[in-house]
């Protein structure tokens, strides 16, 4: 029996004799199958790689939006930071104006930049670094602003009502230059023992002016071995402040100072090594640390 098949004739247009092939059906259908094969792996090739192309292309466009969003968020921390600095001075200076008047403020937890649950930092390509710092720590700084707004609401209340008291507080530093000394226990540099120290010494050049920290009376003008020329002023409220190793007086005994008045020059006159101003603080008496009043450091 004859298998199946199909002639395929090709008759050209020249005058050439026509040519035909015989085909069998066997062979035709094994064909269909494999074009039918290869057009299915053509298709889905082509299909994967226009889906391969946009996903690159969304990677690429999400990386550069991932890189702006980084580099916002770094400008969003050095704010943070940037804000958290100044609530920082701003609370140190409430907590001089409560000494100064006589407040307790509540304690303000510190706010730390760090804390939460950054984003993940493995879905992100090596050179693209996750923020450090949460909306937890935004929220913290916040409320520590808030308290300290009240902090300062209290104490601008305390001290309109506290006029008399503020002007007699030694606010301000009675010369410009460096602490070489604190207030505390020291060596002495004299004889190498351990001493206290009941003031600051502050050094500079011989001849700046010393001024009055707060309005009051000098009460004594006094030139002696150890403290050399040395004035003592009375505020008022319990509070006396002292300066020692003058090179001059530029005021009087029961002379009235106001804070800022020029009261003497910085010298080196008594037991000193060198040019300095040594500043004491009295309350009733006791000697304080100046720098718990002092305001403009």
């Amino acid at each position: 029996m004859r298998k199946k098949a199909f002639s395929i004739v090709f008759v050209p247009h020249s005058k050439a004799g026509s040519k035909s092939f015989a085909v069998s059906k066997r062979a035709l259908k094994a064909t269909a199958i494999i074009s039918g094969i290869c057009c299915v792996l053509l298709i889905g090739f082509l299909v994967d790689y226009f889906t391969m192309s946009h996903t690159r292309a969304n990677y690429k466009k999400l990386i550069k939006e991932t890189r702006a969003q980084t580099q916002t968020l770094k400008q969003y921390e050095t704010t943070v930071d940037q804000l958290k600095r100044k609530v920082e001075n701003f609370d140190s200076y409430a907590k001089k104006l409560n000494v100064m008047a006589g407040l307790k403020a509540d304690g303000i937890k510190e706010v730390g930049i760090g804390d939460g649950n950054p984003m993940d930092a493995g879905i992100l390509p090596q050179n693209l670094t996750p923020p450090k710092f949460s909306v937890d720590s935004i929220k913290s700084v916040n409320q520590k602003a808030e308290d300290l707004q009240k902090n300062l609401s209290t104490l601008v209340i305390f001290f309109e009502n506290q006029k008399a008291r503020l002007a007699s507080t030694p606010t301000i530093a009675p010369t410009i230059g460096w602490l070489v000394s604190y207030f505390g226990p020291r060596i002495d540099p004299f004889t190498d023992k351990p001493t206290y120290h009941y003031g600051l010494d502050i050094a500079t050049n011989e001849g700046n002016a010393i001024a009055a920290p707060a309005d009051g009376i000098v009460v004594q003008l006094k030139n002696d071995r150890m403290s050399g020329r040395s004035i003592l002023i009375s505020h008022g409220m319990g509070i006396t402040t002292s300066y020692f190793h003058l090179s001059k007086f530029m005021v009087r005994e029961g002379q009235r100072v106001k804070r800022g008045d020029v009261i003497g020059l910085v010298g080196r006159t008594g037991k000193a090594l060198g040019p300095h101003l040594h500043y004491e603080v009295h309350i009733d008496g006791v000697p304080v640390n100046p720098l718990r009043y002092i305001l403009d450091e």
